[in-house]
């Protein structure tokens, strides 16, 4: 089976090529998925460099969330439409899952769109509904609004009836997320304090932000007093740093996120929130926006988009 493989670490993905690997086999508490879809996540793109908290010996097949027909398995029939999260190994051809992290496609969703809602919106809920603990009517001020977790944040927290105003770099991608999703502002970042702080009466209660550097510096001068800032992400490439006399003296506070960590910890909260997501998304409530497909083949021109944030949504490879 063809399958994406990196087998050496490099900031211009010279060490990462499209491979020959055998097929895996079925085996006891494993599903064997034919992929028809699979996520690409800012964190696969920082696997290959080495710079993300999980560092896979060499070589490794990237890939964390995927959508595909059973082959063989516990709990499913061959040909079954199911969706499934995997730390590594999602793009290639054919996977072996643990039989727990696989459940039944939603049938109004298609593969890519399956594929789009694991990891995202995961985050999204442990960050806003776990951590942030982000009430109806309260102000959510999502940072990387475009990108594939920003988006997700902007999603759920409508479900949620929060307010959102939404930041990014780039105009163009802001005016089509006003298109797709009912957000109270749409400003630039960086150059939004004084404008979330008129929208608001004040502070935004709740700030999600996997920017970080700049953007993060600026949102702690414009959260409410009791607010939470979540730490998501920093792809500026700045990891920001507080002076502690900050979040005393405007009383909020700063929170880490690792959605994956956190249902690692607390497996029964970690069961908890993927039925929740899942339920959503189900429901109808969420909706995933997937921006482009691309064959794997095509792998690194979804890299590249995925380096330069050229994407309102998410970025899918089709085995």
């Amino acid at each position: 089976m063809k399958a994406l493989v990196v087998s050496a670490l490099s900031t211009d993905l010279s060490g990462t090529a499209l491979a020959d690997l055998p097929e895996p086999q079925a085996a006891p508490g494993k599903v064997l998925i034919r992929v028809r879809a699979a996520a690409l996540n800012y964190p696969d793109l920082l696997m290959t460099r080495g710079d993300y908290q999980l560092k896979p010996p060499l070589p490794f097949t990237p890939g964390m969330e995927l959508a595909g027909e059973v082959l063989a398995g516990d709990g499913f029939a061959p040909g079954d439409a199911v969706v499934a999260g995997t730390r590594l190994g999602g793009f290639a051809e054919v996977v072996a899952v643990d039989a727990a992290a696989v459940r039944a496609l939603p049938p109004h969703l298609s593969f890519a769109e399956g594929a789009a809602v694991g990891a995202a919106y995961l985050t999204a809920y442990v960050a806003l509904v776990r951590l942030g603990a982000l009430r109806p009517d309260e102000w959510l001020l999502v940072h990387g609004a475009t990108g594939g977790v920003g988006l997700a944040a902007v999603d759920l927290a409508h479900a949620l009836g929060a307010r959102v105003i939404a930041t990014s770099r780039s105009p163009e991608k802001l005016a089509m997320l006003a298109t797709d999703y009912p957000v109270a502002a749409t400003l630039p970042a960086p150059g939004f304090r004084d404008a979330v702080k008129e929208l608001t009466g004040g502070g935004a209660d709740v700030v999600f932000d996997p920017v970080g550097g700049d953007v993060f510096d600026e949102s702690t001068r414009c959260i409410a007093f009791g607010g939470r800032l979540l730490v998501v992400g920093f792809t500026s490439g700045r990891i920001a740093t507080v002076s502690t006399n900050m979040p005393l003296i405007k009383g909020f506070s700063v929170i880490g996120v690792r959605a994956g960590e956190y249902g690692r910890r607390f497996p029964e909260r970690g069961r908890e929130n993927l039925d929740a997501v899942w339920s959503l998304a189900a429901s109808g409530r969420i909706r995933p926006r997937v921006h482009a497909e691309f064959p794997l083949a095509d792998w690194r021109a979804a890299f590249d988009a995925m380096a330069r944030s050229d994407m309102v949504g998410k970025l899918i490879l089709v085995p």
